[in-house]
């Protein structure tokens, strides 16, 4: 099994394989494809060393995984202590993002009491 990342990567194809790194969605993983010039259809045990050490040397570039986490946890931690309203809506646990809340948002809002 493949490791880039810290993560092992799935024998699947290796466009899909790419977005099991947190931070590496679908489109990410084709850009970094296209960088090294692999083809798409290529499955994660085929890699040879040589490509699976320049996907890597790509990915090292790139704000991923634990980093990643780091910065997006200190961005909410920011908004929480400056308390803006999204950071007050973080801290109440409910949508930041404009979405109504009367009858939608029920699995962020979580198991109400009935009255």
């Amino acid at each position: 099994m493949a490791r880039i990342a810290g993560i092992d990567i799935p024998n699947k194809r290796i466009v899909i394989a790419l977005t099991y790194i947190y931070g590496i969605g679908l489109s990410t993983s084709k850009k970094i494809l296209a960088d090294v010039s692999l083809s798409e259809d290529i499955r994660a045990n085929d890699l040879s060393e040589e490509d699976l050490n320049k996907l890597r040397n790509v990915i090292s570039e790139m704000t991923v995984e634990g980093d990643l986490r780091q910065k997006v946890a200190a961005d909410i931690h920011r908004l929480k202590s400056i308390s803006c309203y999204r950071g007050r809506r973080h801290n109440l646990g409910l949508p930041c993002r404009g979405q109504k809340t009367k009858v939608n948002c029920k699995t962020r809002r979580g198991k109400r009491g009935r009255k």
